[in-house]
């Protein structure tokens, strides 16, 4: 037998014999009930006496005596009646119906409020998902709209660079245009000027000043020639010297070469002050 079909039989037991009990001592409190009233003495008979005016003259003979009046009966005490076993109170059908019918309005409501949470609870979730997946577009799209706008000014800024890049190339190229149109220009007057009868006559006193002041070397030999170039400022004073080439490759040579120019300075002036040249390129071959 398990645990739990002892503790339900030990109170079926318990219960029939306190109902035993109970029982026993209702039956106890009416036997004695009644015999108390049975066995209590019966109260004092009071009799009655009827008085009757006489005269004084019927005094003097004797007066029958009454009869005493009959004993009352002794009432006969009502048997008291048997207790009845009181049971538990059979169940109203009307109550139970009521019962019932009140719990399942409390189970339909219980129902509905749980299906109105569950509900609310549904469009909340819904709502909350909705409002995510709108921020989440209007994000997208703000991210979207900014990699845009970065992408372009970022080909604008590329454009311009480029652009200024162009402008300033074909500035440069046209200031290279221009300067090289301007050192043709000068060339070809360098030319001009230079195969002209006034500037021949100039670079021979040039020449020959040179030639004058330059001391011959023991290892120089007769018919050398050197490309020397020669740059002046105004007044003929040399600023620079160099040797290009000699015909023989004789240090001592160069350096003669070189000395005679800087002792030749300041160089004589051109006869027209527009046949000066700061750079001057002479072939100097002694005699």
């Amino acid at each position: 037998m398990s645990q739990r079909r002892r503790s339900f039989t030990q109170g079926r037991w318990r219960a029939i014999a306190l109902s035993l009990l109970l029982h026993s001592a209702i039956v106890a409190a009416a036997v004695y009930g009644w015999f108390t009233w049975k066995t209590r003495p019966p109260p004092p008979v009071t009799l009655a006496i009827e008085g009757t005016v006489v005269d004084a003259r019927a005094l003097k003979s004797p007066a029958p005596k009454p009869e005493p009046p009959p004993p009352q009966p002794e009432p006969t005490p009502e048997p008291s009646p048997e207790p009845e076993e009181q049971g538990p109170p059979k169940p109203d059908p009307a109550e139970i119906e009521r019962k019932k019918e009140e719990e399942r309005l409390e189970q339909e409501k219980l129902e509905q409020e749980k299906q109105q949470k569950e509900q609310q609870e549904k469009e909340r979730v819904e709502a909350e998902k909705k409002e995510a997946e709108r921020a989440a577009a209007e994000k997208a799209a703000a991210d979207r709209a900014a990699a845009e706008k970065q992408a372009a000014e970022k080909k604008a800024a590329e454009k311009k660079k480029a652009d200024e890049a162009a402008a300033r190339k074909a500035a440069e190229e046209k200031a290279r245009q221009a300067e090289l149109l301007k050192a043709m220009e000068a060339e070809e007057r360098g030319n001009a000027v230079r195969s002209s009868d006034a500037a021949q006559r100039w670079y021979a006193s040039i020449v020959a000043k040179i030639e004058r002041a330059w001391i011959r070397p023991a290892s120089a030999q007769p018919g050398v020639t050197c490309i020397v170039a020669v740059s002046q400022v105004l007044g003929g004073d040399v600023a620079s010297v160099q040797v290009k080439s000699c015909s023989i490759n004789d240090p001592a040579l160069r350096q003669s070469v070189e000395n005679a120019v800087y002792s030749a300075s300041p160089l004589p002036p051109p006869p027209d002050p527009s046949l000066f040249e700061r750079n001057l390129e002479l072939t100097f071959a002694p005699k």
